[in-house]
């Protein structure tokens, strides 16, 4: 099981993307591939989480990673630079923010 934890040792990457209800699909299915098919498989990569709202409009994405540079150096690679081109012409924005862990809550 995965927890999200407060040590300064991982990385935390929120990434929001603003889509439309006729492409949500699109986006979560591409998204999920780029996981599944990629993203897990790069250096430091700890977890990851894609969460949709319920009119369809937006898609959030949690990841956590071992250290910046490397979610940075996943960013760079052409596979990646490809991917996020084909991100965006499925969704009218996104951004990825980097985020330190500051309380948690639960088990």
């Amino acid at each position: 099981m995965v927890t999200i934890s407060k040590s300064g040792e991982v990385q935390t990457v929120i990434t929001t993307f603003e889509t439309m209800p006729g492409t949500c699909q699109d986006l979560l299915d591409a998204l999920t591939d780029a996981y599944e098919n990629y993203i897990s498989r790069q250096t430091g990569f700890i977890a990851a989480g894609l969460h949709v709202n319920d009119a369809q409009t937006r898609i959030a994405n949690y990841s956590q990673w071992r250290r910046r540079e490397d979610f940075m150096q996943m960013l760079r690679t052409a596979e990646m630079r490809e991917r996020n081109r084909h991100l965006s012409s499925l969704c009218r924005s996104f951004e990825p923010v980097m985020y330190e862990v500051a309380v948690t809550f639960g088990e």
